[in-house]
């Protein structure tokens, strides 16, 4: 390889990792809003404020597949550049909207935004650096990380302080300045960014477009791969919704103490990805097993803890359960061409987004259901058992996997020195 290849392919790797930053920063920022934007909308209950955000993601994981097939098509780099522009304006839509008709079109359109980045993104890198694609997604998580650590903390202690001045209308204030920032966040990408080199040459795969899976059992054994995830997916949405409710109905927080400790949740995974993503080239599903294993545990035992607990539980939960993601998405990516890739991750991506998102309403309904009762920890104790037992039922997802992978003579990748040296 060439210097200026390695070059491009360093560089690459990171630029994308902070469109992943904005991807997520922009899907957790209203968790611990919820309840100043029920003021400010006079909603009777918190329910309308969480379908937000479900509609938020709905949008965002909903169009996969078709961006999917763009990302197969066209130039990746300007789908990324787009979505990071519309997923800005979207919140600043949302800032500004004087009425919950266009507060609901504004996060649709936030939504839309961000559904070009994962095919895109997750496409790119695994043919950037395919021997070690576990540790490219994962280094590339590092943004997810930040981005899921810096948008609760932020708009959290941003509407906390600016409560007392601005009342409940406080809310729209870092909404509006991070649609601001994200806008600059796309024009440094849009200047620094690379186009794409062209995939070489594989004799072994042809170069024309092909079908996801040639038969109807291959596309069964992927269906449930993609179903499967959703179970996780669904409880991992439920933590940051369900937190930040009981947070403040059962545990006594405010906004700003609400965003300071689901941020706790993102903040290791910074670590985690990275680190569970480089182990896991060498063993995909044992470390898998490790990661979900133990967050579901977390989940469990949370609502069971003192107060004192809580930023440290998050911390341990999230540390494991986000360092799932970089796995589950490279042991499906390294499993199918780089030809169909970008299709096959919108499946996957929207099946788990759309489905799994669901859970903010959900949330939102069932504690709404639980009347004054929300006000007592021990009223969660249920939906939190059941939320790990949704994550310990995904790992059965992992036994789809062999059939995939057969059908095109893949084996797990071990990450060859030259790749594992340009991507650390």
């Amino acid at each position: 390889m060439t210097r200026a290849h390695n070059t491009h392919k360093t560089r690459a790797l990171w630029l994308t990792g902070i469109l992943h930053a904005f991807t997520h920063l922009y899907q957790v920022a209203l968790m611990p809003l919820y309840l100043l934007i029920q003021k400010d909308f006079k909603f009777q209950s918190v329910g309308a404020a969480t379908l937000l955000m479900t509609v938020l993601l709905v949008s965002c994981f909903g169009p996969s597949y078709p961006v999917g097939i763009l990302a197969d098509r066209l130039k990746r780099k300007h789908l990324l550049t787009f979505g990071l522009v519309l997923n800005a304006l979207g919140f600043i839509g949302l800032a500004l909207a004087p009425s919950y008709p266009w507060a609901l079109a504004a996060v649709v359109v936030a939504g839309a935004g961000g559904s070009f980045y994962h095919p895109a993104a997750t496409a790119m890198i695994v043919r950037l650096f395919p021997e070690a694609a576990g540790k490219a997604l994962g280094l590339v998580g590092i943004g997810a990380g930040a981005g899921f650590f810096l948008g609760p903390l932020y708009a959290g202690w941003r509407a906390g302080a600016l409560e007392p001045i601005l009342g409940p209308a406080a809310w729209r204030r870092p909404v509006l300045e991070l649609g601001i920032l994200g806008l600059v966040g796309a024009a440094v990408f849009a200047l620094l960014a690379d186009h794409e080199q062209p995939a070489p040459a594989d004799a072994g795969k042809p170069a024309r477009a092909e079908k996801l899976f040639p038969t109807r059992a291959l596309w069964f054994f992927f269906l449930a791969y993609c179903i499967a995830f959703t179970f996780r997916d669904f409880a991992g949405a439920s933590m940051g919704s369900l937190g930040s409710l009981f947070l403040q109905k059962a545990r006594g927080y405010d906004p700003q103490s609400t965003g300071l400790a689901l941020s706790g949740i993102y903040l290791a995974a910074v670590i985690s990805n990275p680190l569970f993503g480089s182990l896991s080239d060498r063993g995909r599903k044992r470390w898998l097993t490790i990661a979900l294993v133990t967050s579901a545990i977390m989940m469990a035992i949370f609502p069971w803890t003192p107060r004192s607990w809580t930023i440290p539980i998050y911390i341990v939960y999230g540390f494991f359960f986000l360092a799932g993601y970089p796995m589950t998405e490279a042991a499906l990516m390294e499993s199918v061409p780089d030809a169909v890739r970008g299709r096959v991750f919108g499946v996957f991506v929207g099946t788990g987004g759309v489905l799994g998102n669901l859970a903010h309403w959900v949330i939102g309904a069932k504690v709404r259901q639980m009347g004054p009762a929300a006000s007592q920890a021990s009223a969660y104790h249920p939906l939190y058992g059941f939320l790990a037992l949704l994550v310990l039922t995904s790992l059965l997802g992992l036994l789809c996997l062999n059939p995939i992978r057969r059908r095109e003579g893949v084996k797990p990748g071990m990450g060859t020195s030259e790749t594992v040296a340009l991507i650390t």
